[in-house]
Order: C-alpha cells, then structure tokens, then sequence
C-alpha cells in the first residue's frame, strides 16, 4: 500500500495530479495553441513539477491524446445513455436525441471541440491514428442508427457507409466553425443544421 501523506494516499495524489495537468492542458492547448504551450508552461498551470509531468505523460503530445480520446469517450457514453432511455422510440426521435445529446456534449465547453478539431489536426501519426479510429467509431453508430430507420421503413434499405463518414466529416466542420466565433454561434442553430443534414442524408431516395 503506497504511503500517506497528510492522509491522503499516494494513488489519489497521483489521481489529482494527473487531473490537474489535464485541466490545465486544456486550457493552454486551447488558448495559447499546442504547438506553442511548452512543457514547463503546464506544469505551472498546474502547479506541479516538471518530474511530477514525467510521472504522468511520456509527452506533451501524449497528454493532447489522452484528451483528446477523453472529450470523444464522454461524449459517445453521453449519447449512448440518452438512446438507453428511449426503449421503442421511432427512428426520428432516436436520431434527434443521440444528436442533441451529442451537440450538448461537445459544445459544453468551447475548448472542447477547439482542442479535437482544430488542435489535434496533424499533429504525429498517433493522433492521426486516434482520430481515425474515432472517425470509425461515430461513422458505425450513425449508421446503426440509418439501418434503425430502414428497419422502420422511414429510410430506403441501402449502405450507409459513406453516408455517415460523410457526416462524421458535416458534424466536425460545423462544430469546428462553431468554436471559432468569440462568442460561439448559437448551440441551437448548430444543432438544427445538424438535425436536418442527418434526416436528409439518411432519408434520401436510394
């Protein structure tokens, strides 16, 4: 069992340093830019060592990594609740509210969707790697969601495929666009664009 210090243990202090760094990335990546925030910049947003960093993260790309997967994860159990509560809802309302919950997740805070869309860009092959599996991820759960709508007989019985890769990549334009207005556009009016790119795409004759 790992020594206390105060008590509390050194887990927890680990945990709270962790989440600390975490925070303060997040808000210098998103302020100050990735490529320009430096290591020692973090660790005094965070009010850590340096050594404390090396404890945690390999890297400032590692700790842009893990924030990156973390905005994506909550968002898609953000989502994935919200559908588990609809039981035998028809296809429009599902598709309304998994966008709705998704929107609000990820407009929640501006910086969130400033750091996975516009800060994440390009930045090594792993995040490239990330992001694509991310891509893989959201494209699949929209088109779970279009094979739904086919089953009920509001959408032609098709691929969708392409369609939701294509929307994964409408979502992300949108909400990139979104963030970069001081103050961000209106969350409705975001979301209604998105609402009705889904119907439309999904809804289309084959």
């Amino acid at each position: 069992m790992g020594r206390s210090y105060g008590g509390v243990a050194a887990e927890q202090r680990r945990a709270e340093r962790r989440e600390k760094l975490l925070r303060a990335a997040l808000q210098l990546f998103t302020t100050t830019g990735f490529a320009q925030t430096k290591i020692s910049q973090l660790c005094a947003e965070a009010g850590v060592s340096t050594r404390n960093f090396y404890e945690e993260f390999d890297s400032k790309e590692q700790v842009l990594l893990v924030l990156h997967d973390l905005i994506n994860s909550l968002a898609l159990q953000r989502v994935t609740d919200a559908l588990a509560g609809l039981g035998d809802a028809d296809a429009a309302t599902r598709i309304a509210t998994l966008l709705d919950a998704f929107v609000a997740s990820v407009t929640s805070d501006p910086r969130l969707p400033r750091l996975n869309y516009v800060e994440a860009v390009g930045v090594n092959a792993d995040l490239e790697r990330q992001h694509l599996r991310w891509v893989v991820r959201w494209a699949e759960f929209i088109e779970a969601e279009a094979r739904h709508a086919a089953a009920q007989g509001v959408a032609p019985d098709r691929s969708y495929r392409l369609t939701a890769i294509a929307l994964v990549g409408a979502v992300t334009g949108l909400l990139r666009e979104w963030q970069a207005h001081d103050p961000p556009l209106d969350v409705d009016e975001i979301a209604a664009e998105i609402r009705g790119l889904m119907f439309a795409a999904i809804t289309r004759p084959a």
